[in-house]
């Protein structure tokens, strides 16, 4: 059974390619199940007008894919509620952007 740090590890290999960060540390992932034969994650967007939402999650699904047994469900959701904000980001990504607090 894959577990929810793998999980998390391999989408760190996932960036938003206008941020120049992975999602995680932008705090775009919102949360990760896993199950014997099953991985849901949530993720978001920095806005909805995103241009590489669909981009993003085909990556996040295929880093996902890379790591678990061929017979794995693996479903990425785009989800919107809460909305992001700057707070959801890593002292690693405040860092990065010159927000450091």
């Amino acid at each position: 059974m894959i577990d929810d740090a793998a999980v998390r590890e391999a989408l760190r290999r996932v960036d938003d390619p206008e941020a120049g960060m992975n999602i995680v540390d932008l705090g775009l992932v919102y949360g990760i199940e896993t199950g014997d034969n099953a991985v849901r994650v949530d993720v978001t967007m920095t806005t909805a007008a995103c241009p590489m939402a669909d981009m993003i999650v085909d990556q996040a699904r295929d880093v996902i894919k890379a790591i678990v047994p061929p017979d794995t469900a693996v479903e990425v959701r785009l989800v919107w509620d809460p909305p992001w904000t700057p707070d959801k980001m890593t002292g690693i990504a405040r860092e990065h952007f010159g927000w450091a607090r």
